[in-house]
This record gives structure tokens, C-alpha cells and sequence, in this order.
């Protein structure tokens, strides 16, 4: 199954795609923000275990299943709606965790395809910042992208790198090459 209209936004942490997501939204544009942050605020407040520094597997699955989720609901009028993340960078984060690919994740990645054109926002110190959610340094961050471009490539996208540069720019130039 293949929707045209998904645009992936890709990329290490803290390299802007959030910013850019939130500007396009304010645009009008349908978005689907990341998972990853709400599921860490979940369970943080719950005290549960699906968090990147307790239980990566299962945080990982965790937004695996809020990735299948976003996919089957997105739009499908045609309109752009642009992902924070897509199931792919599930790949590239169980690689960079060493973790194992599930079957379920393998297949989803394959047959459950975005726009052939993937937007990777590369990693950017001036503007790179922890926070209570994102706990990764930059050197994180950089196997991050490098572990996203990977698993991209191999899943046959066309990634686009989307450069430096002020918000408005960036959604200028997402949208000039939409």
C-alpha cells in the first residue's frame, strides 16, 4: 500500500523537523507529529517501562504501533500530510540500538510506503538541545541521522536533505520540492 501524499520528515534529534512540522501545520497542512516524545510523557507520568532509557524494545514497538496507527488514518484526499517520523526510522532505531528487526516491523516497513521522497533533516550543533525527552548527546544524534539515511536507502527512498537554514526557508524549500 503506497500513499503518495505521505511525506516522511527523517533525521537525527534536534535537527529542526519539529519546528518545521509545526510551521506547516500552521500553514493548514496535515501533519502527524512524532510518537516518540507523547510516549515518554505517558509513561514517564504512569511509571512505566516503554522508555529508550529502560526498555527499548518496547518503546520501540510502542511507537511501531502508533506509526501503524498514524498510516492507516492518515489522510487520503491527496493533500500533502507530512510525517515526523515514518515506519523506516524504526528500523534505523532498532540498528542503532542493536536491537532485532520483529518480522511485523520488516514487513510494515516494506509494504506500507510513504512518497518515494523522503525529506532528512542532517544533524545541526548550533541549534541541537537535550531536553527531558531527548537525553541522546550530539554524537547520538549524528549515528541517528547516519542509522536513518541507511535504513531509508535501503527501503529504495530518494532521500532529499533539507538544509540549514531558518524555519520559513525550510518549509519553503519542503514545499518547492514536494
Amino acid at each position: 500500500m503506497i500513499r503518495h501524499n505521505g511525506y516522511v520528515f527523517t533525521g537525527g534529534p534536534g535537527a529542526g523537523k519539529t519546528s518545521v512540522i509545526t510551521a506547516l501545520a500552521a500553514k493548514g497542512f496535515a501533519v502527524i507529529p512524532e510518537s516518540g516524545r507523547q510516549i515518554i510523557q505517558e509513561q514517564v507520568a504512569s511509571g512505566g517501562a516503554a522508555l529508550p532509557w529502560a526498555n527499548k524494545e518496547l518503546f520501540r514497538d510502542r511507537m511501531l504501533a502508533a506509526a501503524l496507527r498514524d498510516f492507516e488514518q492518515q489522510p487520503i484526499d491527496g493533500r500533502p500530510v507530512f510525517f515526523d517520523r515514518g515506519i523506516p526510522d524504526l528500523i534505523g532505531y532498532s540498528a542503532l540500538e542493536n536491537l532485532p528487526v520483529p518480522a511485523v516491523l520488516q514487513t510494515s516497513a516494506t509494504t506500507l510506503r510513504y512518497h518515494p521522497r523522503v525529506f532528512i533533516f542532517p544533524p545541526w550543533k548550533e541549534i541541537y538541545q537535550g531536553d527531558t525527552e531527548r537525553k541522546q548527546d550530539y554524537a547520538t544524534a549524528v549515528a541517528t541521522y547516519e542509522a536513518m539515511q541507511t535504513a531509508y536507502t535501503a527501503h529504495g527512498y530518494k532521500l532529499v536533505t533539507v538544509p540549514f537554514g531558518s524555519v520559513a526557508d525550510r518549509v519553503a524549500f519542503i514545499l518547492d520540492n514536494l
